[in-house]
């Protein structure tokens, strides 16, 4: 799936210029849905927290029964490598990819050892620093890891968040507020959610039906080093309706402010701004 320009893939052990096929109809990850891939970004010079998702990925693919099949220090030697076919000017998204290969004895069992890989660098602009988005209410919910494998970036978990993005975008809002199992705020199709309320961050606590991201980790270690209260608990949707403000969390956009839920309108705050500075402050001071 083309989203961006400018494409580069890493496959068989080399560089290619462009999106170059790397999956055969019969392997096990386009039959079968075994397919882990993790994102991450380069802007101005830097791609922040590098390791740590190429360290997720490969906690994916186990997740998934996959091995993975290339260290995290080696990735990342291999992203950087590739990198250096762009500017700083330039901002890129990275994805390194792992896919199951050959089933076992049964064909639904993925097996040990056979496992695709590849790394595709598109250049897709960072949003801008006013991009904001509108969050509504969606019959769907995220699944718990007893229902699926909750624990792994996986492809076969993005149809359900396609679904709430479409029943948001129906609706005319950008993004989608979802719920657990249990009927409490998980996230949103596409992003972690904070809200600020008194001055107070609040997000929801990670319980095992969503991914807690790696940027979402990011703005609550830089808040609260800032000196803001940052909680992590059960949050329900009539609280999130009472917010001064609410922000998305995720690799793509790092920080994106919410002006509205369902009826509700939303200031971007000075919260908000500052989880947007001290990501960028931290980001460019640790290349």
């Amino acid at each position: 799936m083309v989203v961006g320009t400018n494409i580069r893939t890493y496959f068989d052990g080399s560089w290619h210029v462009g999106d170059v096929p790397v999956m055969r109809a019969a392997d096990h990850g386009a039959w079968l849905g075994t397919t882990v891939f993790d994102g991450a970004r380069w802007f101005e010079g830097v791609s922040p927290d590098l390791e740590a998702h190429c360290a997720r990925i490969n906690r994916s693919a186990r997740a998934l029964m996959i091995t993975p099949t290339v260290a995290t220090e080696d990735m990342v030697e291999i992203i950087r490598e590739g990198l250096g076919a762009y500017s700083p000017a330039e901002a890129v998204y990275i994805r390194p990819m792992y896919w199951g290969i050959d089933g076992g004895p049964s064909g639904v069992l993925p097996k040990e050892g056979a496992t695709g890989f590849c790394i595709c660098l598109e250049q897709i602009p960072m949003a801008s620093a006013t991009a904001t988005t509108t969050l509504t209410r969606t019959s769907f919910r995220r699944p718990t890891l007893d229902s699926t494998v909750c624990n792994a970036k996986a492809g076969c978990l993005y149809p359900n968040n396609a679904r709430m993005l479409g029943e948001a975008h129906a609706k005319g809002y950008g993004n989608a507020l979802v719920a657990d199992a249990m009927g409490n705020v998980a996230e949103t199709a596409t992003a972690n959610v904070f809200m600020v309320k008194d001055g107070v961050v609040f997000t929801p606590i990670a319980n095992g039906t969503f991914l807690s991201g790696i940027t979402r980790a990011r703005h609550i270690a830089n808040l609260r080093a800032d000196g803001f209260e940052v909680v992590e608990k059960v949050l329900t949707f009539e609280e999130v309706e009472e917010a001064d403000e609410i922000f998305l969390s995720g690799n793509m956009t790092k920080v994106t402010p919410v002006t509205a839920f369902d009826d509700i309108s939303y200031e971007v705050g000075r919260v908000t701004r500052r989880a947007r500075e001290l990501y960028w402050d931290w980001a460019l001071s640790a290349a």
